[in-house]
């Protein structure tokens, strides 16, 4: 993990649905910080200290707890335009639980909980939006748990499809298939009666 060269910070991207002043623009540009990270490169692990959230401006990361067993449980991919970090950590002022490592080289923009909190108080109108975008999440996030417990693999793997497209051709499948909650035996089986059925 290595920092980056400068790149403008796209800000129609980070804060799409805004329009911003040039003294946001400048306070968020003091505040944000550029890094690139390699592919195996782990951005943080279980009992890191977390202070930060990401900005995937490109790349791809993966985010999973191990637990007592030595057992990978995938929570999370995060593609362009998502944020990553260990919420629970993060919000919960506890340790990681989770770990994050980069399965395509990324390039992602770095912000403290202290810088936020800077840029929230000096603009009401960002706080509002990742206020929306923190409602958003928690809405995915529940009608997750609820499709993990209600759909089949076959649904829950159509639905992984559509949410993370291409993204396939750069994770291993047993990745998917601990996202999933399966096995990669049980992923093969259900890739074999989706090629059936086309």
């Amino acid at each position: 993990m290595k920092a980056s060269l400068p790149v403008p910070v796209p800000f129609d991207e980070i804060f799409h649905g805004i329009d911003l002043s040039e003294e946001e623009k400048n306070l968020i540009t003091e505040k944000i910080e550029l890094i690139s990270v390699d592919k195996d490169d782990i951005l943080f692990k279980q009992g890191d200290i977390i202070n930060h959230q990401y900005y995937v401006y490109d790349g791809c990361l993966r985010t999973y707890h191990i637990d007592e067993n030595g057992k990978e449980h995938t929570l999370q991919f995060a593609i362009k335009h998502w944020w990553i970090s260990d919420y629970i950590a993060y919000f919960g002022d506890n340790k990681a639980v989770l770990n994050t490592e980069c399965i395509k080289k990324a390039q992602l923009f770095k912000i403290s909980k202290e810088n936020f909190e800077a840029i929230y108080k000096f603009s009401p109108k960002i706080e509002h939006l990742f206020r929306r975008k923190l409602e958003k999440a928690l809405v995915r996030h529940e009608k997750r748990i609820l499709a993990n417990l209600t759909n089949t693999a076959k649904e829950r793997y159509l639905a992984f499809l559509n949410k993370y497209p291409d993204i396939e051709k750069h994770i291993k499948n047993y990745h998917i298939a601990s996202y999933l909650g399966i096995t990669t035996e049980s992923l093969s089986r259900v890739r074999k009666d989706i090629a059936k059925s086309h």
